[in-house]
């Protein structure tokens, strides 16, 4: 039944999307489809998730609402008003995490929609405006903390990345980045990955355990725009190879493991995030600032230890 309600869910979003961007080969991989809208209207989209059923949650932040891309390919509000979440991902236990602006990290049970708050200080003070995470096969949660949206002066003074532990322990990473933005993991979990949105150096860490990172090091850089010296990137998801594919203004940059660019994704809004779906996870789904778009690539997505 599962099965049916994705291809299903498939068919539906190419009967609503028109073609925008051409097939391109991305290098050693194969070439992924042509990019294509599902829906547009909106004022800011991001934070794209697939939750088991095959449903995609995104939000769009200015409008403060979670929306959710149904079985039968319609787009319906999930929760309103969202705190002005941003990042999602899916949690497991019929939960939808959610980094809300308004400076907390929290819960959603997908079925009565009741909110639990997992973080909302730090040493006493509430985030900035958290952005992003990722959670990893203990289900502690790594997720950033940059300045948009945050109240002037800062909470927090810095913008950091943090990690929450299972039993609800929450201990800063790092405070040396401006702007992070994106992070995620690799296949291993060995290797943590942070997305400055005011740079062009991409970072990555060794988890040495669950919340301790050693050193940081420059992973790549990424292709820069027109006269732009230091566009930085947004959000990310990584495929079961370990590849990463970086939103920036450039489109959705995708490098190996090792740093090498193997090609980029043309969208025709600027990409914020972006996230695997689809019964193969051979979907990508993309949040572009009005709209929503999706398009297959060769290599499946990186599941969610946590399902």
């Amino acid at each position: 039944m599962k099965s049916h309600c994705l291809i299903m869910l498939s068919v539906a979003v190419w009967l609503v999307s028109s073609v925008s961007a051409t097939a391109q080969q991305l290098a050693g991989l194969g070439e992924h489809g042509a990019v294509t809208k599902i829906q547009g209207g909106f004022q800011f989209v991001e934070g794209p998730a697939q939750t088991p059923d095959g449903s995609i949650y995104f939000t769009d932040i200015p409008a403060n609402i979670i929306h959710r891309l149904t079985l039968d390919g319609k787009i319906e509000v999930f929760i309103e008003p969202s705190a002005h979440a941003n990042g999602l991902m899916y949690g497991g236990q019929d939960r939808l995490l959610a980094c809300q602006m308004d400076g907390q990290l929290v819960s959603i049970d997908l079925t009565s929609k009741q909110i639990t708050t997992l973080a909302d200080k730090y040493q006493g003070n509430r985030f900035n405006a958290c952005n992003d995470l990722v959670i990893d096969k203990l289900g502690g949660i790594y997720f950033t903390d940059p300045r948009y949206n945050a109240p002037d002066p800062w909470p927090q003074e810095k913008e950091a990345f943090y990690y929450r532990s299972a039993d609800g322990d929450v201990a800063r990473l790092g405070d040396n980045l401006t702007a992070p933005n994106g992070i995620g993991l690799s296949p291993d979990e060995k290797t943590l990955y942070v997305i400055p949105s005011m740079g062009s150096e991409m970072m990555a860490y060794e988890v040495k355990q669950p919340g301790v990172l050693g050193t940081g090091r420059v992973l790549c850089r990424l292709q820069q725009v027109g006269d732009a010296t230091n566009g930085g990137g947004d959000g990310m998801a990584l495929d079961v190879q370990g590849n990463l594919y970086i939103t920036s203004s450039a489109g959705i940059q995708v490098f190996s493991p090792a740093g090498k660019l193997l090609g980029i994704i043309a969208v025709p809004e600027t990409p914020a995030n972006c996230a695997f779906g689809g019964e193969d996870r051979k979907t990508l789904f993309i949040t572009a600032r009005t709209s929503l778009y999706r398009c297959t690539v060769p290599v499946a997505g990186l599941i969610p230890r946590s399902e």
